[in-house]
């Protein structure tokens, strides 16, 4: 059975370098990553509105990669306004074997992230602001919030740790 990761959080707070990171601990062809920026505005090229087909197609790619990677790790904003019933289903469809994490960071701190990234010369700090959730958790009884007190590494192992647990 394979295990779902939840990696969600504002923008710049580190979600897709710690899911690139948790893809590259294990061998290749164990991992599957759904990036919703590379899902919504990579291939469908829709905004993050209710009722955007989005939600339904990372449903279906995590579906796909249940019966074909040991691990899926699911990372993006990901409102709760827009996703939480999508991963409501996915709780059950994966029989609660799922791990949720939510970046608990200030908007302070995601500016100076984004500050260190390239695309700091193509979006700043008021549309940032603009897609700001604050304390957006799912509410699932084993979410974990990563704060900004948690280095890189102790986010990936925290997670590694979650994982191989039986």
């Amino acid at each position: 059975m394979s295990k779902l990761i939840i990696i969600r959080g504002n923008s710049a707070s580190g979600k897709t370098t710690t899911a690139k990171a948790i893809q590259n601990h294990y061998p290749r062809g164990t991992v599957m990553r759904i990036s919703q920026d590379e899902i919504r505005l990579g291939i469908l090229n829709v905004k993050d509105r209710v009722d955007n087909p989005t939600t339904e197609l990372i449903k279906q790619i995590a579906e796909f990669g249940k019966e074909r990677f040991e691990i899926i790790v699911i990372e993006g904003i990901l409102g709760s306004h827009i996703y939480k019933e999508m991963f409501i289903d996915l709780y059950e469809s994966f029989q609660g074997d799922v791990h949720a994490y939510y970046y608990d960071i200030s908007f302070e701190e995601t500016l100076n992230r984004h500050s260190q990234r390239d695309l700091s010369k193509v979006f700043g700090s008021e549309r940032m602001k603009s897609w700001w959730l604050e304390k957006d958790v799912l509410g699932f009884s084993n979410e974990t919030l990563l704060t900004a007190k948690l280095s890189q590494d102790d986010v990936i192992d925290i997670i590694i740790q979650d994982i191989n647990l039986k």
